[in-house]
C-alpha cells in the first residue's frame, strides 16, 4: 500500500473543533512524516443558529452537512467530529471509519459560586444545551430552573461569568481539551448524569469509496472505545436517538467484558427508565440493541411517542 502524500481534514470553525482536528493532524503527521496534512475550516449551520435549541432546528446533523459536502466534492479527505455529534444513522456515501481513544466521558458541573449540583439553592438557574442533561437534572433537583445554553464553549462560560446562570453543565472532555479543567467544580458520575452515546470520543468520517483512506486511518482507531461506542450508538439508533430525545447510553469495558447502561426520560424528569446489560466485547452492537429493547419493554416507546408528538406540534 502506498503512503499518503497530502491529506485535508474538514473541521468546524470552533476552537474546540479545531483542537480536535489538530490532534488528528498531529497523529497523522507522526504516522506519515512525509505527508502534508492540512485543515479545511468550515462554519456549519449548527454553529450559525444560536438562538434556538438543537432539538428545535434539526438536531446534530446540522454540525456535519457542510463537512460532508467538502468530502463529496473533494475539498477534504476526512472529517473530524465529536462522536456524540455524529448522527447514528449515517448513510452512504459516508462512513465512520475510525474512533479514537476516549477522553473523560462524564459531564462537568461548572459554577463560580456553588460547589455542586446538590448545593445549589432552590430556584437556581442551570444552563445546558442537552435534553439528556436537562431531564436528569430535573429528576435530581426539580426545584431548579433549567434554561437553554447555546454557543461555543467560550460563549457558554462567558454567559456563566456574566451571571446569566448560577451553574452550567458541560462535557468534561471539551473543558479539558480547551485548558479549562480548573473551571470544573465537580465531575458528575454516570449515576448522576449518564453520558451521551460517544461522549468524549472523536470520530473520523470519510467517503465509503476511499479504501486507501480507510487503511491509512486504521492505526488511529482504538479498539476499546470502538466497542463501547458501537454499543452506545446501537442503543441510540434503535430508539431513534437525536437531540429531540432525552436518551443516554454509556458503556465500559473491563478486560473482555462490556457493560452498557442506557436510559430514556421525559424532559421534565418525572419518568426515567433505565436498563443495563453485560456481555462479551465482541457482541457490543448486539448488547446495545438488547438494552434498547429492554427499555422499550419497560415502556420507553410511550415516552418517545409523546416526545415526537410534542416536537411536531404547531
Amino acid at each position: 500500500m502506498s503512503l499518503p502524500q497530502r491529506l485535508v481534514i474538514a473541521t468546524r470553525a470552533s476552537r474546540l473543533a479545531i483542537w480536535q482536528a489538530e490532534h488528528v493532524r498531529d497523529r497523522l503527521r507522526a504516522l506519515y512524516p512525509a505527508c502534508a496534512v492540512e485543515l479545511l475550516t468550515l462554519t456549519t449551520r449548527g454553529d450559525q443558529i444560536l438562538d434556538r435549541t438543537l432539538s428545535k432546528v434539526g438536531g446534530k446533523g446540522l454540525f456535519v452537512k457542510e463537512l460532508e459536502a467538502a468530502l463529496l466534492d473533494g475539498r477534504a479527505d476526512l472529517a473530524v467530529h465529536s462522536l456524540k455529534d455524529v448522527p447514528v444513522d449515517m448513510q452512504p456515501p459516508f462512513e465512520l471509519c475510525a474512533v479514537l481513544e476516549r477522553a473523560d466521558p462524564r459531564d462537568a458541573f461548572v459554577s463560580n459560586r456553588h460547589e455542586s449540583l446538590e448545593a445549589l439553592p432552590a430556584g437556581a438557574v442551570v444552563g445546558t444545551s442537552s435534553l439528556r442533561r436537562e431531564a436528569q437534572i430535573r429528576a435530581a433537583r426539580p426545584d431548579l430552573t433549567v434554561k437553554p445554553l447555546r454557543g461555543n464553549l467560550d460563549t457558554r462560560l462567558d454567559k456563566l461569568d456574566r451571571g446569566e446562570y448560577d451553574a452550567i453543565v458541560l462535557a468534561v472532555a471539551g473543558l479539558e481539551r480547551m485548558g479549562y479543567g480548573d473551571r470544573i467544580r465537580g465531575r458528575l458520575s454516570p449515576a448522576q448524569s449518564l453520558p451521551a452515546a460517544g461522549q468524549g470520543a472523536l470520530g473520523i468520517e470519510i467517503r465509503d469509496d476511499r479504501d486507501e483512506m480507510r487503511a491509512w486511518l486504521a492505526p488511529l482507531s482504538n479498539a476499546a472505545t470502538t466497542a463501547c461506542a458501537s454499543a452506545e450508538r446501537a442503543v441510540s439508533r434503535k430508539l431513534g436517538g437525536s437531540c429531540q430525545v432525552p436518551l443516554a447510553a454509556y458503556a465500559e469495558l473491563h478486560r473482555d467484558e462490556l457493560r452498557i447502561e442506557a436510559l430514556v426520560a421525559s424532559v421534565d424528569g418525572n419518568r426515567i427508565l433505565r436498563a443495563t446489560r453485560t456481555g462479551a466485547a465482541a457482541d457490543a452492537e448486539r448488547l446495545g440493541l438488547a438494552v434498547a429493547q429492554d427499555l422499550l419493554d419497560k415502556g420507553a416507546g410511550a415516552i418517545l411517542a409523546e416526545l415526537l408528538q410534542d416536537d411536531t406540534a404547531p
